[in-house]
């Protein structure tokens, strides 16, 4: 029996008391009666609650007690002598910590003295046994038995919860995140404390980008880690409905903050890792989905030497021309594709003026402007577009060797041609091979100011621009103060750059007041690598978001006139003939029975079967809901079954957790007896697709929700009066 045996824990009573050895008579009365009046987390029971206030008050009796404690301390003295002796640590580390020996069913209370003592590490080692629980086992089964085993696995996920903060304030993510999902993991295997679990999930949630920048930034021959970064990225995209989407992914950045947290994390991927993200963006649709994955993709053809990637590229951006100037991108495209011709109308679309002035000064003699425009686009390329990806950033490319590639060569030659593609092909090869890189400083670069910002705005945070970009521009779209005497930095739009930021938020998502924290030494290198970069300009970008926001409202807009123009106006319908002779007091056409009330009369034991099920149903959706409508229950249940369910939802009101309820049509398998006419049961087998997502505390809990979940469930049915009532039911394996 529980209190037979005896177990020795790393405790001392100056610690279960919260006082120094020097304590007085006086300080450990107050101290008793103080840590007696403490109450732990609401979730522990009295069994929990009273075994530590055995060990308050042993540890009270021993201390003070002078005899006793005069003998205790020589004791605990000892203990402490030893520990300074580094023999001892050496052979034996505990042989020097104090310990006291305490009943077997003592423990939960040790362990959650332990837990408020912040010895989260030490609560888990001591509950190890229970963490790795093996329900199959004897030992497993055992410890399943005993009492104390809800309040033990509350403690320890309690601790796992309080550690994973702990590595977190350290930016140690995924060490956060191991401690976190182990908490959870333990509480989903023994089906218990839903709220915790909802609450540890919560913190799993505002984790994910902290986690996804850590794991992402780390070296590129790290393939697994990196990957399992990606993997977060994409599930918070999903989340959200996409990059610029509007659902909330519980990670507390709303939608500009997501932007450039996006923008951050482009730096540590790869070309192919984004072309891969931003293509499947792009399919949502989404705009700046599509516009990042055409930077992937002129990227990737350009440096590789593979104009398919590019033509796919010019083809996207069809996507976007009739909502924004990206005229001057789809004349670099058609000019890496050859089609000069092309690329000379897309020029003469632009309203870019300064890029444009660049490309005319340097065409000055020439027949058109492609002299100036393969010198834009290659600068452009390389300075603008190639540091914003991790395996090009120090690449070199030029439009020389692009179109002395000969699989280039190859490639643009079987394409279909242009109008006048069969006279110059030849004489754009010639003269781009003829073409040199001119020193930096005569290099012209775009301007982001206004709506000709949109490849700034995306542009890798790269080598310093020769044109200055607006920040007050950038301020009114992003709707951020102006920053004043910033030239280099990846930043939120005037705060520090995500990695500081990381490092300054605490897990409730409020900077830091003590000031910024050390950087772990691998992103702390990864951003000196690129702290000369451009700020990244996302003023496009945001316009992007802002069109499709305002088309969006226009087209509300005519949906509503177009709705009022039909029915009449002022949301009165309009009547184009006479009335109906409809009274109020009876109704316009003969109602039938319930189809419960017409399979008693037909005898139809499955038709009374499928109207009690889909009844009972409907109404689980609202007694469950979160406004717990259970006015229903009544009309469907009786007896235990009855009773239960109207415990589980004041349960679910107490604890403050709801599930949104969906069904399918029932499917009755079987019923018996198949005639319900003088039958007073019945016993009916039905199929069920239901859908349920759980919330706690407000919080989705995507642990516990599921979708069409097919279930086959036996319902008993009894007769009470005219009505088929539910007496109890169970769910087949």
């Amino acid at each position: 029996m529980a209190g037979d045996t005896k177990v020795r824990i790393p405790l001392d009573y100056y610690r279960i008391l919260g006082l120094p050895i020097q304590a007085t008579a006086e300080q450990l009365k107050q101290s008793h009666r103080d840590r007696t009046l403490q109450d732990p987390r609401r979730e522990y029971s009295e069994l929990a609650i009273n075994a530590r206030r055995q060990l308050i008050d042993i540890a009270y009796d021993v201390l003070g007690n002078s005899a006793q404690r005069a003998e205790y301390d020589q004791e605990f003295l000892a203990k402490s002598k030893a520990a300074g002796d580094p023999t001892n640590d050496a052979l034996n580390p505990d042989a020097s910590v104090p310990t006291i020996e305490i009943d077997d069913h003592l423990l939960v209370g040790a362990l959650l003295i332990l837990l408020e003592l912040g010895e989260y590490e030490l609560v888990l080692r001591l509950g190890r046994p229970y963490l790795k629980r093996d329900a199959n086992t004897p030992e497993g089964k055992q410890l399943r038995d005993q009492p104390e085993l809800p309040d033990i696995v509350l403690t320890l996920a309690v601790a796992c919860l309080e550690l994973g903060r702990e590595e977190w304030q350290q930016n140690n993510y995924e060490h956060a995140a191991e401690s976190l999902e182990t908490g959870r993991e333990l509480l989903l295997k023994e089906e218990l404390f839903p709220v915790l679990r909802a609450e540890i999930q919560s913190d799993l949630y505002k984790l994910r980008p902290y986690r996804a920048l850590e794991l992402i930034a780390r070296p590129l021959e790290q393939e697994q880690p990196r990957k399992a970064g990606i993997n977060l990225l994409r599930g918070m995209l999903q989340d959200r409905g996409g990059i610029d989407g509007a659902d909330d992914d519980l990670s507390g950045l709303g939608v500009d903050d997501f932007l450039r947290f996006v923008q951050q994390l482009r730096g540590y991927l790869t070309a192919s890792e984004q072309q891969e993200i931003f293509e499947a963006e792009a399919q949502r649709p989404s705009a700046v989905g599509t516009y990042l994955a055409v930077y992937a993709l002129l990227a990737r053809g350009f440096a590789q030497h593979q104009p398919a990637l590019i033509r796919r590229a010019k083809q996207m951006l069809l996507r976007l021309s009739g909502r924004q100037d990206v005229h001057l991108e789809q004349a670099v495209c058609a000019v890496l594709l050859g089609q000069t011709e092309e690329a000379s109308r897309a020029l003469e679309l632009s309203q870019e003026y300064e890029p444009l002035a660049f490309i005319r000064e340097h065409s000055k003699g020439a027949p058109d402007l492609l002299p100036g425009l393969c010198l834009y686009a290659e600068n452009w390329l390389q300075q603008e577009v190639f540091p914003f990806f991790r395996d090009l950033d120090q690449e070199s490319a030029t439009l020389r060797d692009y179109f002395s590639d000969s699989a280039v060569q190859s490639y643009l030659e079987n394409l279909p041609l242009d109008n006048e593609r069969s006279n110059r092909q030849a004489a754009v090869s010639n003269q781009v091979r003829a073409l040199g890189t001119p020193p930096a400083s005569n290099v012209g670069t775009r301007s982001a100011s206004g709506e000709g910002a949109i490849a700034s705005s995306v542009a890798a945070p790269g080598r310093q621009s020769s044109y200055k970009s607006t920040e007050q521009d950038r301020s009114v779209l992003t709707g951020r103060p102006e920053s004043t005497g910033r030239t280099g930095g990846a930043g939120f739009a005037g705060t520090a750059s995500m990695v500081d930021k990381i490092s300054k938020l605490s897990p409730v998502g409020q900077l830091g007041a003590e000031g910024p924290r050390d950087e772990p030494s691998d992103l702390a290198a990864l951003r000196d690598r690129r702290s000369r970069r451009t700020t990244p300009k996302w003023d496009r970008i945001a316009l992007l978001v802002f069109v499709g926001a305002l088309c969006l409202g226009i087209s509300l807009f005519v949906l509503s006139r177009v709705v009022g123009f039909l029915t009449g106006g002022d949301g009165e319908p309009a009547l184009t003939s006479e009335p109906l002779d409809i009274g109020i007091n009876e109704p316009p056409i003969e109602i039938e029975e319930s189809a419960t009330a017409a399979g008693v009369a037909d005898g139809d034991a499955a038709g009374i079967a499928e109207a009690t099920i889909t009844a009972w149903l409907d109404a689980k959706r609202a007694a469950y809901a979160e406004d717990k409508d259970t006015s229903g229950l009544e009309t469907v249940l009786t007896g235990e079954t009855l009773r239960g369910t109207q415990n589980d939802v004041a349960a679910s009101e107490a604890e403050n957790w709801y599930i949104d309820y969906d069904h399918g049509d029932v499917e009755i398998l079987s019923v018996t007896p198949e005639d319900a006419t003088d039958a007073e049961s019945l016993n009916a087998t039905a199929r069920v697709v239901e859908s349920a997502t759980v919330y706690s505390d407000g919080v989705r809990s995507d642990r516990f929700s599921y979708t069409e979940d097919a279930l086959t469930v036996n319902y008993d049915l009894i007769r009470e009066g005219d009505r088929w009532l539910i007496e109890s039911a169970s769910v087949d394996p």
